[in-house]
């Protein structure tokens, strides 16, 4: 396809959206930081079972970001058209998706945390206080299931800005709040575990008060509660065909994620590895946030100008987000390397009270992480951003799914569990999926197939 210069205005375009974008997932991240520190400080067992109870939810919290996700894709492109309307009705289907899952697995870790966590760890000493933390934390997912649909609709419509306010007011909430009741701190009784998912969940019914009182004051999205609760049949459609494949990415992915936290909870000194593994994750996911802004700001816009109808300068659009991605990974790359050349031993580690072993072991997981980081940026930009805010949803399923569970978690657990080669080789093998992904994604860039308009005229 033919290639086209975008012009400086495309660029401040998307970095307009992608900085509060931004500042939403360093909120996000440091929130969930200051969660794994005040955890940590509990020590090492405790921090190793919320990780554990964490991979439950993990599960879940990506299917609610494949229902976003996919919403997204309609959103988008409806929003290039102009169609409020679509819109409203997307955002209801997107509602009762995300709550009937949400309440079914809030209900079955509130009445059997025991028996889930006996699951997915052996280690008798993770399961006690690691169920002690689902049974409440579920709760927290519901409420999350209502403000982040309706985050994410304003995200797609070009408004990121609400999303990141009302994040930082919650995170600030969030982080008081675990000082509160994990420490038992200013008369609040100390919960340990507990405490840690109590903060969750009031946090999360804070953002949904915000959202009751916006979203009927919104002029940038006006609410049709008709069209909310009743969206119609042939916009459903729409949306389980484009969101389907989304949500089974997701699901798919985090479930893969799951299964490699299980084969690490089953290797031998699982404690260590574990807490490793969740404090390198943490470090990662903060100082990757542009990555994912990268992403969600691509889909955005490219969605956007398909329902404008510019087919013809979409291409160019694609090969512009890219190297705008590619520079953003590299950026990332120097500061995860910089974290753990400087941070990780003389502040973090202490910090978070973690064991010699743990800190080896999560130096060695950052290595990892960061020389990966460039290609994982363009793998984000083109399956969460390009390929899905071009309603390309089937392919970048499939980019994004087949390396993982056709080789690299094979390999993983055959290295862990049948050959014990310890976490080093497991590691390795967690991380070659994006080095096989950027095999698939840039020939399907240059191929332009991903371009397509799934708007449509009529809604009933």
């Amino acid at each position: 396809m033919k290639y086209i210069k975008p012009e400086i205005g495309f660029y401040k375009n998307a970095l307009a959206l992608m900085l509060p974008m931004i500042i939403q997932n360093i909120v996000t991240n440091t929130m969930q930081l200051a969660d794994t520190f005040m955890v940590g400080a509990l020590g090492e067992i405790e921090l190793a079972a919320v990780t554990m109870a964490n991979s439950i939810f993990f599960v879940l919290l990506l299917l609610i970001f494949g229902i976003q996700s996919g919403a997204s894709v309609l959103v988008a492109q409806y929003n290039g058209r102009g169609s409020v309307d679509a819109i409203n009705r997307v955002m209801g289907i997107g509602l009762y998706a995300s709550l009937g899952l949400t309440t079914i697995v809030s209900l079955l870790t509130f009445f059997f945390p025991r028996e889930i966590m006996g699951i997915i760890t052996n280690n008798a000493d993770l399961i006690e206080p690691g169920a002690d933390y689902a049974r409440i934390v579920g709760f927290s997912y519901v409420f999350m299931a209502i403000s982040g649909i309706y985050i994410s609709v304003q995200r797609s419509m070009e408004n990121p800005r609400f999303g990141a306010y009302l994040l930082t007011l919650s995170g600030i909430m969030n982080i008081v709040l675990n000082y509160m009741l994990i420490f038992g701190k200013w008369g609040a009784p100390a919960m340990g575990c507990a405490g840690a998912a109590l903060a969750t969940v009031i946090s999360r019914v804070f953002e949904v008060l915000v959202v009751l009182i916006y979203a009927p004051l919104s002029k940038r999205l006006p609410l049709e509660l008709p069209l909310v609760f009743r969206p119609g049949r042939l916009i459903a459609g729409d949306f389980v065909r484009y969101s389907l494949p989304v949500i089974c990415n997701e699901g798919l992915w985090s479930l893969a994620m799951t299964v490699y936290a299980v084969i690490m909870g089953h290797m031998p000194d699982s404690t260590p590895i574990l807490a490793a593994y969740t404090i390198s994750g943490n470090i990662d996911r903060l100082v990757a946030v542009a990555l994912f802004a990268a992403g969600n700001a691509s889909a955005v816009i490219t969605g956007r100008e398909i329902g404008r109808g510019n087919r013809d300068t979409l291409y160019s659009i694609g090969v512009a987000l890219n190297r705008l991605c590619f520079s953003t990974g590299i950026a990332s790359l120097v500061g995860l390397l910089l974290v753990r050349q400087f941070a990780a031993d003389s502040f973090i580690f202490p910090l978070m009270n973690i064991s010699a072993e743990a800190g080896g072991i999560a130096k060695y997981m950052l290595l990892l992480l960061a020389l990966v980081m460039p290609l994982r940026a363009v793998n984000l930009c083109n399956i969460v951003g390009v390929f899905r805010g071009g309603g390309d949803v089937h392919y970048a399923l499939m980019c994004d799914v087949s390396p993982i569970y056709f080789i690299c978690l094979p390999t993983a657990a055959l290295c862990g569990l049948v050959f014990g080669l310890g976490i080093k080789a497991v590691y390795l093998c967690m991380c070659a999926d994006e080095l096989i992904r950027i095999c698939l994604t840039l020939p399907r860039l240059k191929s332009g197939k991903w371009i397509n308009n799934v708007t449509r005229d009529t809604l009933v």
